[in-house]
């Protein structure tokens, strides 16, 4: 009469799955083991560095094209370019979603992922051959609907190797790619705009895209033999490493991290994610952080405020963002080792809004520049809050893939709007511009407060669950019923 849900029963068979199946290793055989898959997982990672260093160059060599040549050959005004720069975010926002369940749901992102580079590669290519402001206006759109697979898949494919504490540091390592395209990047459009301007009478800003799109496409044909894809089915390991890969993501969770054995569907992950409140909190205050730091779209814009030449300009862009670089990966680190990411969220932020309030406090150089340095380092708070919400949504995967995607997604409303609160009649000086970015970091400070909070009572939660229970399978049952869906048994708290 009172029999087990379907639900329930599922989520028993997988607890008792999980138990059954568990490899056994010798410590020391495993320690020598261990290291071996770490190294080789991180080697093979590495090439979504360089990726995401491209995905980012693409994205934003318009910024460099801007001003040698792309808005007179278009014809393109101000609000023209502005809807250039916003219309890639509508395309990022509809695909990120379906190409993560795509990703969960066949297992093959060393597949996917390399297919929607090589194509991203040719609309970069496409758009050196535009010749008017619809031309520009479809491949930008376009260009943002395949991109937005890169970036949401790599952290989720980034989950299902690594464990909470090794996911900060190696969150920020990928993010580093993007802050190294907005160091080089520069330096890179700045060669080919005075390098090979008018070669083959092809202007320089069409060069530009040419170059880089061609480099992308050639990346993406690489990656299909080095991206490995997930540990149940990745190639290039051995069984041993599969099994171990296995059981830290089970001792990490303290469930296996397969919904197929729980006969969890993409859609079903779809569900959970879209009516766990944490989701939206998360997503509103990621996109609070994105609109201030929407300057980046706007940082060639912003150095020039500081009275140099066009190539001048682009080289100044590069000490601030090499700077945020180093700042993302010390912060990353610090924030694994002591099991923290709150604060390494919040110290960023201040320290961006001191540079804001600089920014539109003087127009003297040298504080100015200072001020984008400051500016710059507040990513290193945005690093660290990507690894926060894969660590806030641990189980099971197919929610995990669609809330990373969405949480991603949904903030990039943020960089639509962003595209729009730099105007050049603010400028040279920018002040209402800095005071939207400072309002916005506030906005996101209270919501990464809440969220802590919430977090707290979660963990307080679990530990009465766990003192309240005998055996681990009644554990496993009424932390499962206290949150709806089948998540942790023993052991499991989450990161705060």
């Amino acid at each position: 009469m009172f029999g087990k849900s379907d639900k329930t029963q599922r989520e028993e068979a997988s607890f008792e799955h999980d138990q059954a199946t568990l490899p056994t290793f010798d410590p020391e055989e495993r320690a020598k083991l261990e290291r071996k898959l770490l190294w080789k997982v991180d080697l093979r990672m590495s090439i979504l560095i360089v990726i995401y260093i491209l995905n980012y160059i693409d994205r934003n060599n318009i910024s460099a094209a801007r001003d040698r040549g792309l808005v007179t050959d278009l014809g393109v005004t101000n609000t023209q370019y502005n809807t250039l720069l916003s219309i890639l975010y509508v395309g990022y926002i509809i695909m990120q979603i379906p190409s993560n369940m795509i990703v969960q749901y066949t297992g093959r992102p060393s597949l996917w992922l390399p297919a929607c580079i090589i194509v991203w590669g040719v609309i970069s290519i496409l758009t050196g051959i535009t010749h008017n402001f619809v031309g520009a206006l479809l491949t930008r759109f376009f260009l943002g609907f395949v991109e937005a697979s890169f970036f949401p898949g790599a952290l989720f494919l980034l989950s299902k190797w690594y464990t909470k504490r090794e996911l900060g540091l190696r969150t920020a390592i990928l993010y580093c790619g993007s802050l190294i395209s907005n160091a080089f990047g520069p330096l890179i459009a700045a060669g080919i705009l005075n390098g090979m301007d008018g070669d083959l009478g092809v202007a320089g800003w069409r060069w530009l895209f040419y170059v880089e799109g061609a480099i992308t496409v050639a990346i993406g044909i690489i990656t299909i033999f080095i991206l490995p894809d997930f540990p149940e089915n990745s190639r290039g390991f051995s069984q041993a490493e599969r099994d171990l890969a296995h059981l830290r993501m089970v001792e990490d969770a303290g469930s296996a991290d397969d919904d197929k054995d729980a006969n969890m569907t993409p859609w079903q992950g779809l569900v959970l994610a879209m009516t766990d409140y944490k989701v939206w909190l998360m997503a509103l205050s990621l996109t609070s952080m994105v609109v201030s730091l929407s300057f980046n779209q706007f940082f060639p814009t912003l150095t020039s405020t500081l009275g140099y030449n066009r190539t001048v300009t682009l080289l100044l862009c590069a000490p601030p963002f090499a700077f945020a670089t180093i700042l993302a990966f010390i912060n990353a680190r610090l924030s694994d080792k002591l099991g923290k990411r709150y604060i390494f969220i919040l110290w960023p932020l201040a320290l961006g809004l001191i540079g804001f309030i600089i920014a539109m406090s003087t127009q003297t150089l040298a504080p100015r520049y200072v001020s984008l340095f400051l500016m710059a380092g507040s990513y290193a708070g945005f690093v660290v809050f990507l690894a926060w919400i894969s660590n806030s949504f641990p189980r099971p995967a197919a929610k995990r893939a669609v809330a990373i995607a969405f949480i991603n997604a949904f903030s990039q409303l943020g960089n639509i709007s962003g595209a729009y609160i730099f105007p050049s009649r603010w400028g040279p000086s920018y002040r209402y511009s800095y005071a939207i970015c400072i309002s916005c970091f506030g906005a996101c400070a209270v919501g990464i407060t809440v969220h802590r909070f919430v977090l707290m009572r979660m963990n307080r939660q679990i530990e009465a669950y766990e003192q309240s229970v005998d055996s681990p399978e009644a554990r496993f049952e009424a932390d499962a019923k206290a949150r709806k869906t089948p998540l942790v048994h023993t052991g499991f708290r989450y990161v705060i």
